[in-house]
């Protein structure tokens, strides 16, 4: 059994979200790099080139990549043999989403009621996911998510008889009705299975996979393929001003589901697509 201090879980998470914030990983800002050689539209590339001069000035000037620095999501993987001591771990990420978004000076856009929009006022709280799982290991990711793309998520509850060229359709279908909205180009995170809401959380952790990544799958990375090409079809390009990159990547993730459903999510992440992982292993301050 180890033991882990919320103070440091709070310290990590306020580190992870400012930088998150100020720093695109580099399998993404690697993606818009080949992005630019792959564009045709010489609007489309003059706007690859800005976003990828904005992903640098953000890093080396420590500020945001993006005025919407999003609702915080929280993926956490928990060793059954990790001790969490000191206080309750949900209120340390939270205090840690907090600290991060006054120190980075980051905007704060979270209401404390949906109905009656009362600004939090630290950007709290977090949408936190748990995952217990063996060991006595902890890792952390944070993403940041601006609800540019958010709003643009879709789920569709789809007859097995739809099969696998229906669940094309509502992909596609869906990139295609968010249009220029998400702030292209979008990363594509697709949810195939389990119910409603597994599907849609398979969906959101998608967009971790690094864009240039397959699905370990070979069926679910053909069908990632399949869909790319579709998606870059439809000509909304960087931007939304037309071109050939409409997506970077899509990314899917299946679960096994019930014999009379086919659920299928959609989630897509603007070009900036921010996230930041820590792991600890028992160390005190790594």
């Amino acid at each position: 059994m180890r033991e882990i201090a919320v103070s440091l879980i709070t310290d990590k998470v306020a580190q992870l979200c400012r930088d998150a914030n100020f720093e695109l990983p580099s399998a993404v800002r690697e993606a818009l790099e080949e992005a630019k050689g792959v564009e045709e539209s010489p609007q489309g590339r003059r706007i690859l080139g800005e976003i990828c001069e904005n992903a640098a000035i953000a890093r080396e000037e420590r500020i945001p990549l993006c005025q919407d620095t999003g609702m915080v999501s929280v993926f956490v993987e928990i060793g059954q043999d990790v001790h969490v001591s000191g206080g309750s771990l949900s209120e340390a990420i939270n205090a840690g989403v907090a600290r991060g978004y006054k120190d980075g000076y980051l905007r704060k856009s979270i209401v404390s009621d949906p109905l009656f929009r009362v600004n939090s006022g630290d950007n709290t709280p977090a949408v936190i996911h748990y995952d217990i799982v063996p060991g006595d290991g902890l890792r952390l990711t944070v993403m940041p998510k601006g609800f540019g793309s958010e709003n643009c998520t879709a789920l569709g509850m789809l007859k097995p008889a739809d099969g696998r060229d229906g669940v094309k359709k509502f992909v596609v279908g869906a990139v295609d009705k968010a249009g220029p909205n998400p702030c292209p180009p979008v990363i594509v995170g697709v949810g195939i299975g389990g119910n409603a809401e597994k599907a849609l959380l398979l969906a959101k952790k998608a967009l971790l996979r690094d864009p240039q990544t397959p699905a370990v799958n070979a069926e679910d990375a053909r069908l990632e393929r399949e869909l790319l090409e579709a998606v870059n079809k439809l000509g909304y390009g960087p931007g939304g001003l037309g071109g050939r990159v409409t997506a970077l990547a899509v990314h899917v993730e299946t679960y096994p589901t019930h014999i009379a459903g086919l659920p299928v999510a959609v989630c897509l992440n603007c070009h900036s697509t921010r996230h930041k992982t820590w792991e600890w292993r028992g160390e005190d301050d790594e």
